[in-house]
């Protein structure tokens, strides 16, 4: 089942609705639009960015990128799930080229994916998929649910990791599964943090404790050796 089935598959249950182009030339100026704003953010922060700088940046009137985003938190819901699509299409490519030895392989890929993107994504540093602390990057109230309306962050990113996930951990209890990956998520969320607090690539030794500490929960959790 590819990424993109699974991903469908889990829509449903996660991200909150917003206008989408459908004309490839409103396409091209919503993804500039992201790209603009996720350039900013590692210019100048969360808490600097304004709609009318991102308009700025991506070359198109203000009036263009209201009709796609409501504001501000809209914006950033909208590059949250870009970033979680792309985690995802990533990490399925490399589930697909050599599936892992069950729970503890899947855990190493999703670490190491997540950690190239924080390297290597524009923008993804300050938010990725909206995992944040209380009030978040931004300060915005909705900041835990950048993804849902209804879920908070972790919870939504770990449905569709389940989703994905199904035939890595097509033994488990699916309500264990689901409590385990979620906690798994405020888990490894934590760790990464303060993996790249004060190291731009992520400290090794953290990002290693980090897979650890997941593979060790998930093997106790759902019964795996």
């Amino acid at each position: 089942m590819s990424a993109d089935t699974r991903s469908h598959q889990a829509a449903g249950r996660t991200g909150p609705a917003r206008r989408r182009p459908v004309q490839q030339r409103s396409q091209e100026r919503y993804e500039r639009i992201l790209d603009a704003c996720a350039g900013l953010l590692d210019e100048a922060g969360a808490t600097a960015l304004t709609t009318k700088e991102v308009a700025h940046r991506a070359q198109v009137p203000i009036g263009t990128l209201y009709q796609f985003f409501s504001g501000k938190e809209d914006l950033l819901a909208a590059l949250a799930h870009r970033n979680l699509d792309h985690y995802l299409q990533r990490l399925d490519r490399r589930l697909s080229a050599g599936a892992p030895a069950g729970p503890a392989g899947f855990t190493d890929l999703a670490v190491d994916e997540f950690v190239a993107m924080k390297r290597d994504v524009p923008g993804f540093g300050q938010v990725d998929f909206g995992l944040a602390g209380t009030s978040g990057p931004t300060g915005f109230q909705g900041d835990r649910h950048l993804l849902d309306t209804d879920l908070d962050n972790n919870a939504a990113v770990a449905l569709r990791l389940q989703a994905l996930g199904g035939e890595v951990f097509a033994a488990a209890d699916p309500v264990a599964l689901t409590i385990g990956l979620r906690v798994a998520l405020e888990a490894a969320d934590a760790v990464l943090n303060l993996a790249f607090r004060s190291d731009p690539d992520g400290d090794p030794v953290l990002i290693a404790e980090c897979k650890r500490l997941v593979r060790c929960y998930l093997a106790e959790q759902l019964g795996h050796d």
